[in-house]
C-alpha cells in the first residue's frame, strides 16, 4: 500500500501530531467524500505500508519526530513557487524561510527524497513569463545540490477555484511561446543539476527537455524500496495523471495554506469550521464518528511482490 499524505490538505505543516499519533496507533479512519456516513478503517503497519508520499508547502512541524519514520519508506513532495501572499496566503517568506527549511529537510533526509514542485504556473499581469522565469532561477539557485528533481504543472480551473482565479485574470501562452518558456526552465534546471517533469499535463514537452512525470511513480518506489511492486494507475485521477494507486488520508476543506488556486477547499469559512473539529488524538482528520456512521476496515496489503519471475532478471 502507498499511503499519500496528502493531496487535499496539507498535513506535514498543519496535522503531523495527528499523522504520528496515528502511526503509534497504528491506524486511522478516512470518511468519504462522496458518502458522509462511510468511514474506512485503514491499518498503518510497517508491513502493509510500502512507501508514503507526502505533499506539503512547509515540513517544519515534522523535523523533531522524523525518527518515528524510521520503520517506514517515504519521500516529500514540497511545493516552493514564486508566489506572493496575494496568492499563497499562509505560507511564509520564501526566500527568509522557506528555502532553509528545504535544505534542512534534504540535509536531514537525502536529497532524492525531496522533490521540488514549482506548481502550478498561473500567468497574470504581475506573474507573467519573465517573472516565473526570474523566481524559477533563484529558487533553483539556493536548491542547487538539494535535490535532484523538479516537477511543473500549469494551472487548472476547478470548480472550487473557479470563482478565485477568475479573479486573477489568468492568461496561457500560444504554443509557440509555451515551447519557449518550458526550454527555458529545463536549460535553469540543468545548470542546477535537476531534471524537469510535469505534473497531470496532456502537452508532450519532451522536445523541451522536460519528461511527463509520476508523482507516485512506481520506478522510484521500486528504486527507494529495493523491490519490485505490483501496482496500477491510480483510477481516482485525473486520466491525464499517471500515478500508481494509493490511499490518500486526508479530508478536503482543512488546509489552512489559504492559496487562490485550491482545489481541495470551498471557502475560508468551511476550513475553518472543520479546523475547530481538530482533534491529534482523534482516529478521524478534523471530525467525529457519529452513531449514523459505518466504520469498515479496508483490506489492505504490501504491493511488493514475493518472489522474483523471468522478466524480473
Amino acid at each position: 500500500m502507498i499511503l499519500s499524505v496528502s493531496r487535499r490538505t496539507d498535513i506535514p505543516n498543519y496535522y503531523s501530531e495527528w499523522f504520528f499519533n496515528r502511526l503509534k496507533e497504528g491506524y486511522l479512519y478516512i470518511r468519504n467524500p462522496i458518502n458522509a456516513y462511510q468511514i474506512s478503517k485503514i491499518i498503518l503497519s510497517p508491513e502493509v505500508v510500502d512507501c508514503i508520499v507526502f505533499w506539503t508547502k512547509n515540513p517544519e512541524p515534522m523535523f523533531s519526530r522524523l525518527d518515528e519514520l524510521d520503520d517506514y519508506k517515504y519521500y516529500f513532495q514540497f511545493t516552493l513557487t514564486g508566489f506572493g501572499k496575494d496568492i499563497e496566503y499562509h505560507v511564509p517568506h520564501k526566500k527568509k524561510v522557506m528555502i532553509p527549511i528545504f535544505q534542512k529537510l534534504s540535509h536531514k533526509i537525502g536529497k532524492d527524497k525531496v522533490i521540488w514542485r514549482y506548481d502550478p504556473i498561473i500567468f497574470t499581469n504581475q506573474y507573467d513569463p519573465e517573472y516565473h522565469l526570474k523566481a524559477f532561477a533563484q529558487i533553483a539557485k539556493e536548491l542547487s545540490g538539494y535535490t535532484s528533481k523538479c516537477v511543473i504543472s500549469f494551472v487548472d480551473i476547478y470548480t472550487k477555484n473557479r470563482k478565485k482565479m477568475k479573479a486573477l485574470h489568468p492568461f496561457f501562452l500560444s504554443e509557440h511561446d509555451l515551447t519557449m518558456f518550458c526550454r527555458e526552465i529545463a536549460f535553469i534546471a540543468g545548470n542546477h543539476n535537476m531534471k524537469v517533469a510535469t505534473c497531470a499535463e496532456t502537452v508532450d514537452l519532451s522536445h523541451c527537455g522536460i519528461e511527463h512525470n509520476c508523482c507516485i511513480d512506481k520506478e522510484f518506489i521500486e528504486k527507494m524500496i529495493g523491490c519490485k511492486i505490483q501496482a496500477k494507475k491510480d483510477k481516482n485521477q485525473r486520466k491525464e495523471c499517471g500515478c500508481m494507486e494509493s490511499i490518500e488520508i486526508g479530508t478536503y476543506n482543512t488546509c489552512k495554506n489559504g492559496c487562490q488556486y485550491c482545489y481541495a477547499n470551498d471557502s475560508r469559512e468551511r476550513v475553518s469550521q472543520n479546523c475547530k473539529r481538530y482533534d491529534a488524538d482523534a482516529p478521524l482528520l478534523c471530525g467525529r464518528v457519529t452513531e449514523n456512521d459505518k466504520i469498515t476496515e479496508r483490506k489492505v496489503q504490501s504491493l511488493k511482490k514475493k518472489q522474483l519471475t523471468i522478466w524480473d532478471i
